[in-house]
């Protein structure tokens, strides 16, 4: 993408009521003033409330509001240039119940309140699979925490992955600090039972990954 085009996604983001992009002072300095209150302020209503983390083009999100209009979605995500098509598409197709916040995950537990959210997805996060990079891996302890603080005490977290590392790293995290695992797939378009909101929906390297005949993989769970 362009330099040029990627200034002009992050002027027509700033115009968009459904994109929120608070400075790291805003949210580490001080109490956010979106923080608890997305429902009320944002979305007007007190429906379910669900992020996407690392949204990339916001696709993801955008098709699970269009599927559950009954619930709000936020997807998350540090590149602007990225979610601007997503946002974009929300307010073309008039969506109001999905927006969009450009910040870095690790400042999650600083947006959203305690007891906030009802549940996560993670789509296709970068696996980080050098040893060295293992603090980055969006399912490490030290994010998990931070999820459990902004979680419902029913709330849960879906991972979705073309990563078999990342597949099988979450899945021996999870076993071995005790969380509940509520379903996993290693392959959710050959396996009966799966989701629907799992196959149904596809980003575009999603199907990049399929026509390679990757195979996808799918976690759901609950931090303990």
């Amino acid at each position: 993408m362009g330099s040029k085009n990627k200034l002009k996604r992050f002027k027509e983001n700033e115009t968009f009521d459904n994109v929120f992009q608070p400075t790291r002072e805003e949210l580490v300095d001080a109490q956010y003033k979106l923080k608890g209150n997305w429902r009320s302020s944002v979305f007007k209503n007190d429906n379910p409330l669900v992020l996407e983390l690392g949204c990339g083009r916001g696709e993801y999100s955008v098709e699970l509001a269009k599927k559950f209009p009954k619930k709000n979605f936020i997807g998350i995500d540090i590149k602007g240039a990225r979610f601007w098509r997503g946002a974009k598409t929300a307010i073309e197709e008039n969506i109001p119940n999905v927006a969009f916040i450009r910040t870095q995950i690790e400042l999650v537990d600083v947006v959203f309140a305690e007891n906030e959210v009802d549940e996560i997805w993670i789509t296709f996060p970068d696996p980080q699979i050098k040893y060295k990079r293992t603090k980055h891996r969006m399912t490490n302890s030290q994010f998990l925490k931070r999820y459990k603080t902004i979680l419902k005490p029913e709330g849960f977290v879906n991972l979705k992955t073309d990563s078999e590392f990342m597949h099988g790293y979450t899945l021996g995290l999870l076993q071995g600090e005790g969380h509940e695992i509520l379903y996993a797939n290693h392959n959710v378009y050959k396996q009966e039972g799966s989701p629907e909101e799992v196959t149904s929906i596809q980003t575009y390297y999603e199907s990049q990954y399929l026509e390679q005949n990757k195979p996808i993989t799918y976690i759901r769970f609950k931090i303990k």
